[in-house]
């Protein structure tokens, strides 16, 4: 049953407090305490009830109602017979903890509560038993080790007559778009994604429920069981970019507490199948970290080059010849916790198993695909070597291979969300190589289009080789005190006249740079006459002892404005 059938039953006298956005939590059951610490006896899913004769004092309220967000119950109702009004301080930690609060009129006896829900749980629980159980056994029967999850969600599909997906994080179909159901678009998979994310960051229980184009789903999260999934003293960042989902066409809220079970179990048999496919990575991040070595270490490219034929079948069986390669690199940054103590979130491996995800074309389903992609980590960088079989320009002659833009495009969405306020992706990206010669300067190309990206506003930043040629490239590196320094000796002084005069002697700058220095064509810009043009450009070069007919003052000027 709901919270909200609780709350909209009036012989309970419940008299909600907070987390209105939480009352369609499943309550499995009823507990009455006064123990200060009663999580022995928590199983998750209880409705708490309590006279709060543990409170002897504020202090004790948060370390109360921390144990019962850990223990995962539905919700805490407080009893008004002996202290009269809820505190306050147990009201502001219940909202700090996303824990519904219920006030429990004085008239109202616990028995009262605790036989309702008693009652209407157990009717619930036999509504439906034996189905359940026969799905159960279909489902562990027939589960990964029977044909992945695919096999999984068309047993939800023959048996429930639900349409669901596997996708992740990045919105990448994994599973469900073929025989369990017809594939979602792209979009619809990048904004699911991305509110999954957005759920976990804030701390919100699943499943969510997203409404898409009018169309409802409900998205349970696929945790992998060697990560510990359900430890609560662990940071949700070091694992919810990584995590994939279920994506449900159907509205969970409505849901018994069978159907919910069932499909909780579904997501653990799928999350057996991702950690099988982990394990299957471990050669490849071998071969990508022994091959990285090498190149970091200078080795001889004959050295290389022979990993590197011992790297091309398992990645690429039956190529019978030597891929080009690409090296992508990767960094994940997290601001650190308020208060927080220790060496922080170790930031390599949540960028390989990115790397693993988006390095694969997002509108291809199925997970084989990453299967061919090595990346290796090292402190909080990850390093992809991305064979490329076959490569030859196009017919429009351009480059093939990945594009800085085109990852960008397909995982920001998503990403930004999981990121939050206080994560950053940065990817840089190198040209292709033939040769073990051109990994190494493929390696430096891709951390210096890297570090391009992270001088970029915004969450998720990419850059590709293309950009390495420009005066962008340099830019971003200038330490702050001298592109300070700089910009304020040719600048400072046409500020400060501007301020004085209103003479908007910085816009005609701009606009006499932009024109390449053409008269005519920069009055007519400014809707200025040639001769008012002149004047102002002669006290700009007056205010600076520049001369905007040399190339050098050109070009000096030209960079203060970009890095101011």
């Amino acid at each position: 049953m709901r919270l909200r059938a609780l709350l909209d039953t009036d012989a309970l006298g419940l008299r909600l407090l907070g987390g209105a956005d939480e009352l369609d939590r499943t309550v499995r059951g009823v507990m009455t305490t006064d123990l200060r610490d009663p999580s022995r006896y928590l199983a998750g899913g209880e409705l708490v009830l309590t006279g709060l004769a543990w409170r002897r004092d504020a202090s004790d309220t948060e370390p109360f109602v921390r144990i019962l967000a850990a223990a995962g119950v539905a919700a805490l109702a407080a009893g008004e017979a002996e202290l009269g009004a809820v505190p306050e301080d147990l009201v502001e930690a219940c909202a700090r903890h996303r824990l519904p609060l219920f006030a429990v009129n004085e008239s109202v006896a616990f028995a009262t509560i605790t036989e309702h829900v008693v009652r209407q749980v157990s009717g619930e629980r036999a509504g439906d038993l034996a189905a359940v159980v026969d799905r159960h056994r279909r489902l562990m029967t027939s589960g990964p080790a029977g044909g992945g999850p695919d096999v999984v969600l068309d047993l939800l599909g023959t048996d429930l007559d639900l349409r669901a997906w596997v996708l992740s994080p990045a919105g990448r179909p994994i599973a469900g778009a073929g025989t369990a159901g017809p594939a979602l678009p792209a979009a619809v998979c990048a904004r699911l994604a991305g509110e999954q994310l957005a759920a976990a960051r804030t701390g919100r229980r699943g499943p969510h429920r997203v409404s898409v184009d009018g169309v409802t789903y409900s998205l349970f999260p696929i945790r992998s069981s060697g990560r510990g999934a359900v430890s609560a003293s662990r940071d949700v960042r070091e694992t919810v970019l990584s995590d994939w989902l279920l994506a449900v066409e159907a509205d969970a809220g409505d849901w018994p507490e069978e159907r919910l079970d069932l499909l909780q179990g579904v997501t653990q048999l799928i999350a057996v199948e991702r950690d099988r496919r982990d394990a299957a990575r471990t050669v490849r991040r071998r071969l990508a970290q022994e091959v990285l070595e090498l190149v970091q270490t200078g080795a001889a490219p004959a050295e290389i080059a022979a990993r590197l034929r011992v790297a091309a079948p398992v990645l690429l069986p039956g190529l019978g010849t030597a891929p080009h390669w690409q090296v992508v690199v990767a960094r994940v940054e997290w601001e650190a916790a308020v208060g927080a103590e220790g060496p922080g979130i170790e930031g390599g491996p949540v960028a390989q198993s990115l790397l693993e995800e988006i390095l694969v074309d997002p509108t291809a389903a199925g997970p084989d695909l990453s299967d061919r992609i090595a990346v290796a980590h090292t402190g909080d960088e990850a390093i992809a070597l991305v064979p490329l079989p076959a490569l030859s320009a196009d017919v429009d002659g351009a480059e093939p291979g990945l594009l800085a833009d085109a990852l960008l495009t397909a995982v920001r969405e998503p990403l930004s969300a999981g990121l939050a306020d206080d994560g950053r992706l940065t990817i840089g990206v190198s040209a292709s190589v033939h040769s073990a010669e051109g990994l190494r300067g493929a390696l430096e190309e891709a951390r210096h289009a890297r570090r391009v990206a992270a001088a970029r506003p915004g969450r998720v930043c990419a850059a590709g080789h293309q950009e390495l040629a420009s005066h962008v490239l340099l830019l971003p590196f200038v330490p702050d005190d001298v592109r300070r320094a700089f910009t304020a000796r040719l600048l400072d002084p046409l500020r400060e006249y501007d301020r004085r005069h209103r003479a908007e002697l910085i816009p005609t700058l701009e606009a006499f740079l932009d024109c390449d220095g053409s008269w005519t064509r920069c009055a007519t810009r400014l809707h200025l006459h040639v001769n008012t043009l002149r004047y102002r450009v002669g006290r700009i070069e007056q205010l600076t002892g520049r001369d905007l007919s040399r190339l050098e003052d050109k070009l000096d000027f030209f960079l203060a404005l970009r890095m101011s």
